[in-house]
């Protein structure tokens, strides 16, 4: 009996790249017919004509399938949707711009059947056509992220990955809210073997991710898997209260000495603000981590599906 092999596509806005995809896709899979395929994307509440092109692939291919969800809710909940509903022995994720190869999926499937591994990852092993301070951070934060973190994190690693079931149904048994994908797929483990490629320019349409954006999902894998910023803020306050201790220390045998206490305003000043500025840092991580904290608790709904035209077989 063939193995069924789910493939998921998040979608935001990519009217334009869905021709592409789909034309490219179906001349990878026909020619892997050792295998049955579905093919489920995920319409993250998309603003232009996203839904449509999807319903009319459907009409034409049973095998694809379409969630899509009230509001756009992030590619972290569009990914979860996604291997929620896929029913396949083996599933993949990629992105509709084909910046991810679908070129790659023989050979990614080749190695998980004949070798020993649970999953096999993609990486770019360089980042041209990608803006330079956007590389330059991206490449500080991967090492950052792995100095503080006890979950590895590959410096290139793309969202695109072919997965058994195992490890499926490993990632859907961690119920947290804010979610981190890279973060996930290293805390669940496995065996992984990474493919590398070199970096693709977007087929179609504009990049969804902006610099801040970024900026805001790097921070989130950083509190998501690192506690260290906490004690880093608890270690900047007990430093600061010695070199105050010390102050006074100084301040009082200077007065002792040498009189007038009125002079150095200016520089006091000066050390209020920068040590105000300090305190202001510290609460602002604390805040992150209680944030996450109140969004867990609340217990609300990682997407809402307002309209799919498949049947979700397990609840997770």
């Amino acid at each position: 009996m063939k193995k069924i092999l789910s493939i998921i596509v998040p979608c935001f806005n990519e009217e334009e790249a869905l021709p592409y995809f789909y034309d490219e896709i179906k001349k990878v899979t026909n020619k892997m017919k050792y295998v049955n395929f579905e093919y489920i994307f995920v319409d993250d509440g998309s603003s232009d004509n996203t839904l449509n092109v999807l319903k009319e692939y459907s009409k034409k291919d049973k095998k694809i399938k379409y969630i899509t969800f009230s509001r756009n809710f992030g590619k972290e909940a569009a990914m979860l949707a996604g291997l929620e509903y896929s029913k396949g022995d083996f599933v993949a994720i990629m992105d509709a711009d084909l910046q991810d190869p679908p070129s790659l999926l023989p050979r990614m499937y080749d190695i998980l059947i004949n070798e020993e591994y649970d999953s096999v990852a993609t990486r770019r092993v360089n980042r041209i056509g990608e803006p330079p301070i956007r590389s330059f951070f991206a490449r500080k934060f991967y090492k950052l992220i792995n100095k503080i973190s006890k979950v590895e994190m590959v410096d290139g690693a793309r969202d695109y990955r072919l997965m058994k079931r195992v490890v499926v149904d490993s990632i859907l048994s961690v119920k947290e809210y804010n979610r981190y994908s890279k973060g996930l797929f290293g805390f669940v483990g496995f065996k992984t073997k990474w493919i590398e490629f070199e970096n693709i320019k977007r087929v179609a349409g504009a990049t969804k991710w902006s610099f801040w954006k970024l900026l805001i999902y790097a921070i989130e894998g950083i509190t998501a898997y690192s506690t260290l910023p906490l004690a880093i803020s608890a270690v900047i306050g007990v430093l600061l209260c010695f070199i105050s201790f010390l102050a006074i220390i100084y301040i009082i045998i200077k007065t002792l000495i040498f009189g007038d206490p009125a002079l150095g305003w200016p520089s006091l000043a000066c050390i209020i603000l920068f040590v105000s500025g300090i305190q202001l840092f510290c609460i602002g991580i604390l805040g992150q981590y209680l944030a996450k904290t109140y969004l867990e608790t609340k217990n609300r709904p990682i997407y809402i599906c307002k309209e799919t035209n498949i049947k979700k077989l397990k609840k997770y």
